[in-house]
């Protein structure tokens, strides 16, 4: 039945492995699209789970398979002490991203675990997920997804820029969403922080006491990837293969690797944006006050950074509408953003049994 107004947890767990985020939210459909949202939470992964995670691109199919059920059982666990813990009542759905395991969009593979159909049964609430797939089989990269809500929910920047694992960045041109993954982020500068026994670079201090690595900082920014034009989008195996390699050969110090690579940041994604725009910066790498800096530096730019809850959960509160254009049966995938043959309804419902 199509309403007005839809209430659904947003379920997201991105890249960089911070953990878990969801946000209970109510979405109103107006001339416009404005949602509230009730409560957030970041549920951070232990050791464990981080390390399966991280590994799980190594798999066989056999033992990813498995790691895909016990994966949604843990999603499902999580899920459901949030909707307890707040008492939620009511859902309209329960949309979730799962987890990138696998993204080859040239190959025609991509991989979210978590989007199994016992979901929506160990948690008792009708499911919508598994947002990625329908887009590559079309053609499409299967990335970048969050621009459709940038372009619904935050009409009134120039760009919208997420700094989470990866930079992407979504934008209208010529009345038609353009978007695509930057670069590496904090699935490069975390793991480096985490060496000095941090879980990340608060507010990039760390970087900000490093030098410049020449050569390090040349080498990154003459990687191929920022010559190709949209669409386009990035995955943990092209960090693996081109971006580690070149971290690794280097006998430095963290902060200066940090350092470097925080410039080699600021330089791509500055390359990106027009003299005096109005950017919506959100992801963990909002709070990163010295990239920030850095990107201010390369270019004259008006950045807006919103409150926490936002900053925070955007992502997940984008696959929360996502879902909800999906249970509508409207439009929630452009092809102009992600490079699929066709504009079209992604996701798949699970329904309770």
């Amino acid at each position: 039945m199509i309403k007005n107004t839809y209430t659904v947890i947003g379920v997201m767990s991105g890249t960089s492995l911070d953990g878990i985020d969801l946000v209970h939210v109510s979405f109103y459909k107006g001339e416009t699209w404005t949602f509230k949202m009730h409560y957030s939470e970041t549920v951070p992964y232990s050791k464990l789970w981080k390390e399966q995670l991280q590994h799980g691109i190594r798999l066989n199919s056999k033992d990813l398979k498995a790691l895909d059920a016990a994966y949604t059982s843990y999603l499902a666990i999580v899920i459901s002490t949030f909707i307890q813990k707040h008492q939620i009542k009511d859902l309209d759905a329960v949309c979730s991203h799962g987890h990138t395991i696998l993204h080859q969009p040239e190959k025609g593979l991509t991989l979210q675990i978590g989007n199994l159909p016992q979901l929506a049964d160990e948690i008792g609430v009708q499911v919508v997920c598994d947002f990625r797939k329908q887009d590559v089989a079309l053609g499409g990269q299967g990335a970048p997804l969050v621009p459709v809500g940038d372009a619904l929910l935050f009409s009134e920047y120039d760009y919208c820029l997420n700094l989470g694992g990866f930079a992407n960045v979504s934008f209208k041109s010529e009345d038609i969403r353009i978007a695509y993954d930057i670069c590496p982020v904090n699935i490069v500068m975390n793991p480096l922080a985490e060496k000095l026994g941090f879980s990340y670079d608060d507010k990039g201090k760390i970087a900000a006491k490093g030098k410049i690595l020449p050569e390090l900082l040349n080498d990154l920014n003459a990687l191929s990837y920022y010559q190709k034009t949209p669409p386009k989008s990035l995955g943990l195996e092209w960090v693996i293969k081109y971006v580690f390699p070149l971290i690794n050969s280097q006998i430095h110090t963290i902060p200066n690797l940090l350092h470097t690579f925080s410039e080699h940041l600021a330089m791509q994604l500055a390359a990106n944006f027009i003299e005096d725009a109005t950017i919506l910066i959100t992801g963990g790498g909002a709070f990163n006050t010295y990239l920030l800096k850095r990107l201010k530096f390369h270019k004259n730019l008006k950045i807006s950074i919103p409150n926490k809850e936002i900053i925070e959960y955007k992502e997940a509160l984008i696959f929360g509408l996502l879902g909800v254009l999906k249970l509508r049966g409207e439009i929630n995938c452009w092809a102009s953003v992600t490079g699929a043959r066709k504009d079209h309804v992604s996701g798949v419902i699970y329904k309770k049994k």
